[in-house]
């Protein structure tokens, strides 16, 4: 096998593209001055985050001043869910979510429970997938907000946003999706999916760390999120990051400009992948849905096995993976997306993840199934169960 790395962790996060460092150089040393000065070198700035805006918005379909830039894709989530809530609070205090939506959402929604607020986690059938009568059913007079996550990050099911967003406008509930995980796999039209507000993140397409957007419906009540000055039209104080926000604006361009291509490429490696899988190495399940899919995504659950272990021993192969499982963030809770679409607790705690990306090649698959079959063997042969098992099957 190859010593070289192997990087099979995309949807963690993804280098930056030379493109877009170029891009930002000259707003870290040349460009350096404030957006919000009157003399030429901050009206510079400005205008730099005024085209990024425009790109932005051209590329989801929206208007320039709806386009708001954030610290994170954690943040636009904080800002939409809060910002609605408080917002529409004297209308009502129900909140719809989903039980799989990312911990940037479900933490969210926890705290406003502390607060007066009642929630709804609607559960997810075996592929992680919401319907949208579900959605509808758990409507109340007092709802004011429905947020559903794109893709889940995890099984990489895609949701039907532009249903759920059908039946959220028809009812007047403001409806937000964290798209963190879709965009730049995903064309993405706001007003085909009639979504009010949208979040994303600049690392997860090839963009810097550290820079997200949040796209807000003309007309959408929402309050602040962050206070202290005047940036963003007054509804997001801070000094404006201007490197990251040019490089959000152009990873997403480049996104979108090389999309069919781009998943064209990932879903050859994908398929290939959890076929290989499936054929090599017996009890096993993929999790999410096979068709409803983000195009790079893979994630098996293997029986008998810890998923902490199997990443650890890909590693020293130098793969890097992830886990369903929270081991690796230093909880022992297995994730509470593998175990909303059903898994048992071991059977969670014994998954894999395998993201691609721009980088990887049909030589990556060969050498992770040079050596993955091999590393769940080895590790199947720890647990009494699999040998067990290996006993009544002989028998």
């Amino acid at each position: 096998m190859s010593t070289r790395s192997i990087y099979l962790d995309h949807a963690a996060t993804t280098p930056v593209k030379p493109e877009v460092l170029e891009a930002m150089l000259p707003w870290f040393t040349e460009n350096f001055g404030n957006p919000s000065t009157v003399y030429s070198i901050g009206r510079t700035s400005k205008k730099a985050i005024e085209e990024a805006r425009e790109t932005v918005a051209r590329i989801i379909g929206a208007e320039p001043r709806e386009i708001f830039f954030t610290g994170s894709g954690t943040e636009a989530d904080n800002w939409a869910i809060k910002g609605a809530a408080y917002a529409n609070m004297k209308k009502g205090k129900h909140i719809i979510t989903t039980s799989i939506e990312h911990h940037a959402v479900l933490h969210t929604c926890q705290y406003l429970e502390s607060e007066g607020f009642e929630v709804t986690y609607l559960p997810v059938d075996e592929y992680g997938l919401v319907s949208p009568e579900q959605v509808e059913a758990a409507i109340r007079p007092d709802t004011i907000l429905i947020s559903v996550m794109f893709a889940n990050n995890e099984i990489g099911t895609i949701q039907p946003i532009a249903e759920i967003g059908k039946i959220a406008r028809e009812k007047g509930i403001c409806f937000h999706t964290d798209a963190v995980q879709a965009m730049g796999s995903i064309r993405v039209n706001v007003s085909d999916l009639n979504v009010d507000m949208l979040s994303m993140s600049a690392h997860k397409f090839y963009g810097p760390k550290g820079v997200g957007a949040l796209y807000i419906r003309k007309g959408v009540k929402l309050t602040s999120f962050m206070h202290g000055g005047a940036q963003e039209r007054g509804r997001r104080a801070s000094t404006e990051n201007v490197p990251g926000i040019v490089g959000l604006a152009k990873a997403l361009e480049l996104a979108d400009k090389n999309m069919d291509e781009h998943n064209k490429k990932l879903i050859a490696l994908r398929d290939r992948t959890i076929a290989e899988i499936e054929e090599k190495i017996p009890y096993v399940r993929l999790n999410g849905h096979r068709e409803k899919r983000l195009p790079g995504n893979v994630n098996f659950s293997f029986e008998f096995i810890e998923g902490e272990s199997l990443l650890l021993m890909l590693d020293l192969k130098g793969i890097a993976a992830s886990s369903g499982s929270a081991c690796t963030s230093g909880s022992l809770d297995p994730s509470h997306v593998l175990l909303a679409i059903g898994l048992p607790h071991e059977r969670a705690h014994g998954s894999l993840r395998l993201t691609f990306g721009d980088g990887n090649t049909d030589e990556d698959v060969d050498c992770l199934m040079e050596v993955l079959p091999g590393i769940v063997e080895r590790l199947r042969e720890m647990s009494p169960l699999y040998e067990e098992v290996r006993s009544r099957k002989k028998d």
